[in-house]
C-alpha cells in the first residue's frame, strides 16, 4: 500500500465515522418531531421484528407531531403498543387509521440531559477519528521501516493525516454545537 492509498483509504474512513455520528444524532430527540427518530422502534409483524418504517407510512403532520399510516389495517395496535414500549416516551393516539404520535415539550433539565449524551456522542466520534489518524501514521512508519518510503514522505504524510483529522473533527464539532443549539430551542 502506498502513502497516497493509505490517505485515501483513511479520508474515507473518516468520512464514514462523521455519517455514523450524524445518523446517531437523528435519534437524538429535538423539540421538534422527527419521523426519523422512530427508526429504532421495532413491530411484531407475523411473528417476526421489522422496522416501523417497513410496515407503516411516516409522516410530518405538524412540527410537533409525526403521523404513522399502517399499510394493513390489522396492525395499528401492534404499531401503538411497539411505539408506547419503546424507550423514547411517546404516547401515540389513534384516530381511525391514522396513528399520531405527539411530541411532549421537554423540560429544561431534560435538555441539559441530552446535550451531555449529544457531546458524549461527538467524542466518541473523535476517539474514533483519532484511531483511524494512529492507524495511517504506523502504516506509513511500517512504509518507511520497510524502505519503500523515505522520511520526507513520512513527514509530508504525518502533516497531511493530521491536516486532514484536524478538518474532519471541525465538522464534528460543529455538528455537536449545531444540535446542541437545535435541543436547546425552546
Amino acid at each position: 500500500m502506498s502513502i497516497p492509498e493509505i490517505r485515501q483509504t483513511t479520508e474515507h474512513k473518516m468520512h464514514q465515522s462523521v455519517e455514523s455520528f450524524k445518523q446517531g444524532l437523528t435519534r437524538i430527540r429535538t423539540g421538534r418531531a422527527n419521523p426519523q427518530l422512530l427508526d429504532t422502534v421495532h413491530v411484531d409483524y407475523y411473528g417476526s421484528m421489522l422496522p416501523l418504517s417497513q410496515v407503516a407510512n411516516l409522516s410530518l403532520l405538524d412540527a410537533r407531531t409525526i403521523g404513522v399510516a399502517p399499510w394493513e389495517k390489522g396492525m395499528g395496535a401492534k404499531i401503538e403498543k411497539a411505539i408506547r414500549e419503546s424507550d423514547l416516551g411517546l404516547n401515540p393516539s389513534s384516530q381511525g387509521d391514522l396513528i399520531r404520535v405527539p411530541m411532549p415539550a421537554m423540560t429544561e433539565e431534560r435538555r441539559k440531559e441530552l446535550t451531555k449524551v449529544v457531546r458524549n456522542e461527538g467524542e466518541s466520534a473523535k476517539i474514533a477519528i483519532r484511531n483511524l489518524r494512529r492507524d495511517a501514521n504506523e502504516a506509513v512508519k511500517k512504509l518507511v521501516k520497510d524502505k519503500l518510503a523515505s522520511e520526507d514522505d513520512e513527514r509530508r504524510a504525518h502533516d497531511d493525516v493530521q491536516k486532514l483529522t484536524d478538518r474532519v473533527i471541525n465538522e464534528v464539532d460543529r455538528l455537536v454545537a449545531a444540535k446542541e443549539q437545535d435541543i436547546m430551542e425552546v
